[in-house]
């Protein structure tokens, strides 16, 4: 079964923890009552509530006759099936032969997603797909790894490997600001489209739900048709 969209809620409350808390004039957001609990300062920071601007993440053709728009978490099994086997299709078929404009955005069931997330934006546009694939396909292990502070070091390593420094990674999982724009940004977009359950897609500005590759064959050949 799919994994299935819960309320992520936001509180007005002192959010402390694992060394880092997020404070400030407005809500302190939580994910399906989970504390927005970010790994690595050693005392706790504040965070402002300034305006933060959240990068879409694209592959493919800006002008591709098809949009196609993936909603996951990094949490989720199924996503790391999807991304795994069926995108891989999609992005040799379609994103790279430019019939496809495709774009990636983050779903949060927990907090550990949420630090996925900052890890993979860490390294910019450039880097978000490689490391996103990483910690798709290493999932179980990461995810599995005990405490939160071995999860937390798992998605440390992964940054690592996928070239960033130890300072760029502490300073991207500290970031209270961009992890409050990050959840805004994503109530505001399940909402438009209606997301319920992940991965979600939506292709055309239709939603749907996740399906087999012949079955996205099918869709995208008809758009890109029509």
């Amino acid at each position: 079964m799919k994994q299935q969209l819960m309320t992520i809620a936001l509180a007005t409350a002192l959010v402390a923890g694992a060394g880092w808390w997020v404070a400030g004039t407005g809500a302190a957001p939580t994910v399906n009552g989970q504390a927005i609990v970010l790994p690595g300062a050693a005392n706790a920071q504040e965070s402002t509530a300034a305006d933060v601007t959240i990068q879409e993440m694209v592959l493919g053709a800006e002008d591709a006759p098809v949009e196609m728009i993936e909603y996951a978490s990094f949490t989720c099994p199924h996503c790391a099936t999807f991304h795994q086997g069926v995108f891989k299709d999609l992005k040799a078929d379609y994103i790279d032969t430019g019939k496809v404009k495709f774009t990636y955005r983050e779903v949060y069931f927990d907090r550990y997603g949420l630090w996925g997330s900052l890890v993979a934006r860490c390294g910019g546009e450039d880097r978000f797909f490689g490391i996103t694939e990483m910690i798709y396909d290493t999932q179980g292990e990461w995810s599995r790894a005990g405490s939160e502070a071995a999860i937390a070091d798992e998605l440390r390593k992964i940054g690592r490997i996928a070239g960033l420094e130890n300072e760029q990674l502490e300073a991207c999982l500290t970031n209270g600001d961009k992890a409050r724009g990050l959840i805004e940004w994503y109530q505001a977009n399940a909402e438009e489209h209606g997301i319920s359950s992940t991965p979600s897609f939506v292709i055309n500005g239709e939603t749907y739900s996740n399906m087999s590759y012949s079955e996205f064959q099918e869709i995208i050949d008809e758009k890109v048709g029509g």
